[in-house]
């Protein structure tokens, strides 16, 4: 083995730093010849279990070595010492290293047919570990299917609990989340029912998406309780993941014509601003596509990083596509002022619509941002606090935006006289 495979594997471990989420899980492994696979990363702060279990397992090799097939657990503390074992002989095999828990290798599997072996392993020591595979025979393929079980031993009652360190708050921290929302929903719904007169259609598209989120959340809380006690999701999963991909289409496209004045400033949109829909809604359909593949699997399969790379750039090129649309509007509106005195009113009028520009270049750098950094930079036992700190920031700017753009008779937003229309055309 050498130390490169190892290497793509520490990045893999990287990657699945925002996924530390130990359930039941069961997959296959099909034709595979990669040295080192990642199955799972988890955190132990108590007394933990893990078990893992094969059965069909079938291997392809010039020259058949079971010893050199194998799985182990590695800690986050003991990956240096094994990196450094690697770069001194690239040839070594990291099943014989002794910064390793050994798990079992193929030695001890059952005679074919059935080829199986299932072995549970306590883990005392307090760390962030990693349970890899390792294939250290040259032109090997392995093909198996693998079952996986990791959790707490939650005493004295004998228990188990399947979120283990730095998740078992995410159902807690979704539910308290959720009831912020409810009752966001309830005080919009009754502000708006006081001013019913003046409610526009974006308003109402602002309800639908303070519903969905709200509905997002229940659900993310009911799917994490399901896999603490359980260790599976019960379906729940399902139910959140078409949820959370409606909420934050919902989301976009509030920002996008909210952005773009439709509803307050004009009764439909231009050419460009539909253009603009056409580009950030398929994108954001990829990127939660991307989300639920990501979500559902984990690196043992061999395209998670592409998966991992598509969701990175299309939420990010989506991010920038209404960015540049913001900046390009105001850019327009500024040179168009210059020879046009009802654009140089207008301008006068829209201070928040500048300061909404702000706000959404904020929120996007901070959960694009500023969260993956906190997930990557923070201790095992703290990575629900970048959770909560998404939460956060996306509950700060709801609160926000629907504040700004509320039903008022007197907005500086869209508080502008009809024959003022004709100044759309100059920015057409």
């Amino acid at each position: 083995m050498t130390i490169l495979p190892f290497l793509a594997a520490v990045f893999v471990l990287q990657l699945l730093s925002t996924l530390t989420v130990a359930e039941i899980k069961s997959f296959t492994i099909s034709n595979d010849s990669r040295p080192v696979i990642l199955l799972e990363k988890f955190g132990i702060i108590e007394i933990g279990h893990v078990t893992v279990s094969v059965s069909s397992v079938s291997v392809s090799s010039p020259i058949l070595d079971s010893s050199k097939l194998g799985f182990f657990v590695l800690s986050e503390e003991s990956l240096p010492h094994v990196l450094l074992e690697l770069q001194q002989n690239f040839s070594f095999c990291v099943l014989d290293s002794h910064y390793i828990l050994h798990f079992f290798t193929f030695v001890d599997l059952s005679p074919p047919p059935r080829s199986q072996f299932s072995k549970s392993y306590p883990i005392t020591s307090p760390n962030d570990y990693s349970l890899f595979f390792a294939n250290c025979v040259p032109e090997t393929r392995v093909s198996m299917k693998v079952h996986t079980e990791i959790y707490h031993d939650l005493y004295p009652n004998g228990s188990r609990d399947y979120l283990l360190a730095g998740s078992a708050q995410l159902p807690g921290l979704y539910l308290v989340f959720f009831l912020c929302y409810l009752s966001f929903l309830c005080f919009w719904l009754c502000f708006c029912w006081n001013h019913k007169q003046i409610v526009k259609r974006i308003h109402l598209l602002m309800t639908a998406l303070l519903l969905v989120k709200s509905l997002t959340l229940i659900c993310a809380a009911v799917y994490k309780h399901y896999v603490k006690v359980t260790g599976t999701a019960h379906g729940w999963n399902i139910v959140f993941y078409i949820f959370q991909f409606i909420s934050v289409v919902l989301l976009f496209m509030v920002i996008v014509l909210i952005g773009n004045g439709w509803s307050f400033l004009k009764p439909k949109l231009h050419v460009k601003e539909k253009k603009l829909l056409m580009i950030v809604v398929p994108l954001q359909v990829l990127a939660n596509i991307a989300s639920i593949v990501i979500g559902e699997t984990g690196p043992y399969t061999q395209d998670w990083v592409i998966w991992n790379q598509i969701f990175f750039l299309a939420d990010i090129t989506c991010c920038c596509a209404i960015v540049f649309a913001m900046v390009w509007s105001m850019c327009c509106l500024r040179e168009t002022s210059k020879t046009d005195g009802k654009a140089v009113k207008n301008l006068a009028k829209l201070p928040v619509f500048r300061k909404f520009y702000v706000l959404v270049i904020g929120y996007l750098f901070f959960t694009r941002i500023v969260v993956v950094v906190m997930k990557m930079k923070a201790d095992f036992t703290y990575q629900w606090v970048s959770n909560a700190a998404e939460e956060i920031a996306t509950l700060s700017f709801y609160c926000l935006m629907f504040y700004m753009f509320r039903p008022m008779e007197k907005n500086e937003y869209f508080d502008v006289d009809d024959e003022e229309e004709i100044v759309e055309l100059s920015l057409k």
